[in-house]
């Protein structure tokens, strides 16, 4: 689905551009989000407000069943509309609501030909079929980005940049910061920051419904180290050892994006035998890391033991790359980082959540597999601590 994003601009954004665009956008977008919060105690509040209204919305549900994919996408959105547009949206608000589907609809559709794509990429949107919903929908993503930006160039204060958009606007007199650059690195962002963080989440609340016994074990630490009577904070991570290798096993075992983001060869290279020219693009097959049994004794079987030394400490390991590998590992790492944890305790001190069904019979198949593992849809109990 990214490269469909890319239509009809081919090497665009802060993704999939290469070369010297690649690395202008690259590094401007890694200190924007440093300049606009990442790491700092101003982005925790945002998501800490984010994380709050969650709660809120959770808790309206009164323990009954319901679909958490649409408020936690809208939790994890708005941090990233925050960065990127400088607002946030009510969860009634129509307008995010309908972003919100657009992504939905663009991850996964039983209709994406992903072969034919491959192969005739320059003429699908030229034939029928129903992947050209997908195409519409995408439009409607970059109409809305396009309409922002026209809306912040309106505007504009050189000298005390809002958002994203501004810093871009701001940086369009070089040549590689121009409107297609500036449009599709934020779809970039808001498209891959709201989902590989509402995915991870969305696994990870249904891997604590299957095993209920690691749900609790969290929440006796959760209640140790923050207590009922404060919202969780980033420093308390270094605090909570079994759920940071928790949330670490969430992501190693979902293998959200398994073969991660394309890099490309920068000389002609021999490789096993086979010669790959210049310029091809390769993947870094990150599930294979992550289920790899030299580093995961049971790399099948959810066990957040993976993470954690013989003293119950948190401990590293260097096969896992949920957040790829190289030059191209995420930028946005540090805030993916963040959000999971925040919202990830947020949720679990008010709440204890139980499935419908009964854990054994919960399946973790995802529902699509290909580019990205996207979690099944499933009805969560929120019942109230």
């Amino acid at each position: 689905v990214f490269l469909w994003l890319l239509s009809p601009f081919p090497c665009v954004g802060v993704i999939f551009a290469n070369g010297e665009r690649w690395k202008q956008l690259r590094q401007f977008s890694v200190a924007t989000l440093r300049n606009l919060g990442m790491g700092k105690r101003t982005l925790q509040e945002t998501i800490a407000e984010e994380a709050r209204a969650l709660v809120e919305e959770i808790r309206k549900t009164n323990g009954s069943p319901f679909d958490p994919s649409r408020p936690v996408s809208h939790a994890v959105g708005n941090v990233i509309s925050s960065i990127a547009f400088g607002d946030r949206f009510d969860y009634q608000d129509q307008t995010f609501l309908s972003l919100l589907d657009v992504i939905q609809t663009s991850r996964v559709s039983p209709a994406f030909p992903p072969q034919l794509y491959e192969m005739f990429p320059g003429i699908m949107r030229f034939l029928p079929g129903p992947h050209n919903r997908i195409l519409q929908h995408v439009e409607v993503l970059h109409d809305f980005v396009t309409e922002r930006v026209q809306r912040n160039q309106k505007t504009l204060d050189p000298g005390c940049p809002r958002d994203y958009i501004d810093a871009f606007l701001i940086k369009m007199e070089e040549s590689e910061f121009h409107t297609k650059n500036l449009a599709l690195s934020v779809v970039h962002l808001f498209f891959g920051g709201t989902e590989m963080v509402s995915a991870t989440l969305r696994y990870g609340f249904l891997l604590l419904m299957k095993y209920p016994e690691v749900q609790e074990k969290v929440h006796q630490e959760i209640d140790g180290v923050v207590g009922r009577h404060r919202d969780p904070a980033a420093e308390d991570r270094s605090r909570m050892p079994y759920t940071h290798a928790v949330i670490h096993e969430i992501q190693r075992f979902s293998n959200i994006i398994p073969l991660g983001i394309p890099h490309a060869v920068i000389r002609d290279t021999q490789f096993r035998g086979y010669t790959l020219p210049k310029g091809t693009d390769v993947f870094c097959v990150l599930g294979s890391a992550l289920r790899d049994p030299r580093h995961f004794s049971d790399p099948e079987r959810f066990d957040p033991g993976n993470f954690l030394d013989e003293n119950g400490g948190f401990k590293k390991n260097h096969a896992f790359m949920a957040f790829s590998s190289g030059k191209r590992v995420c930028l946005g790492e540090g805030l993916a980082r963040m959000e999971l944890f925040l919202v990830f305790t947020s949720v679990l001190q008010r709440f204890t959540l139980q499935s419908p069904v009964d854990p054994q019979d919960i399946d973790l198949t995802p529902k699509a597999s290909g580019f990205w593992n996207i979690p099944p849809e499933y009805r969560v109990c929120a019942l109230p601590r």
